[in-house]
């Protein structure tokens, strides 16, 4: 009985050994999503600034924004620069700058849209002296389109009350702000 069972264990011996080294061959890791995997030439920053100061001007010679940071990392890989502690004047033209602030921000490539991220506060002064606050966590800005928007919970503070609320979409040219839901507001009548 021995001798019957011999052959086909040493054939399946032989198969095993086989599928061992055709297995270690392969190499698993080739199957890995690479989505799921950072490597090092993914994070790679190509180019680098210590207390970067940038201005953009309009057409018509006007400034666009005036923007001042701590540091600013370009990531080769993605495109985005990571910026951290922005400090940025947006002029849009005119005389009344919306002032942005936070403790980092990651700007798309070719400077499409800003995440401001953690302690975001946007202050403007109104030609009469009259000044908003705006404080929130998150808040994501297109330049190009004077507008800027956050599903996070926002506070307003003005010259005749405070409002909070969650979510918002800001118009800047116009210095609307539509609020978007739980909306609560404490104003002063003059």
């Amino acid at each position: 009985m021995f001798r019957t069972l011999r052959k086909p264990l040493s054939y399946g011996l032989i198969a095993l050994v086989l599928a061992a080294i055709g297995y270690w061959n392969l190499l698993p890791q080739r199957f890995i999503n690479p989505a799921e995997t950072t490597s090092v030439s993914d994070s790679r920053i190509d180019a680098f600034a210590i207390n970067a100061r940038a201005i953009q001007y309009r057409p018509d010679g006007k400034v666009q924004y005036e923007m001042t940071s701590e540091r600013l990392d370009h990531v080769e890989a993605t495109d985005i620069t990571h910026v951290t502690r922005p400090d940025v004047l947006a002029y849009r033209g005119t005389d009344l700058p919306w002032h942005m602030r936070s403790v980092r921000a990651e700007v798309a490539p070719g400077g499409s849209q800003a995440e401001l991220i953690d302690d975001v506060r946007v202050e403007r002064t109104d030609a009469k002296g009259r000044s908003t606050v705006l404080t929130t966590t998150r808040l994501t800005v297109f330049p190009d389109k004077d507008y800027a928007q956050t599903e996070q919970a926002v506070r307003i503070e003005a010259a005749n009350g405070v409002t909070t609320a969650l979510g918002m979409k800001a118009y800047l040219n116009d210095g609307r702000m539509l609020l978007l839901s739980k909306v609560r507001g404490q104003h002063e009548v003059r």
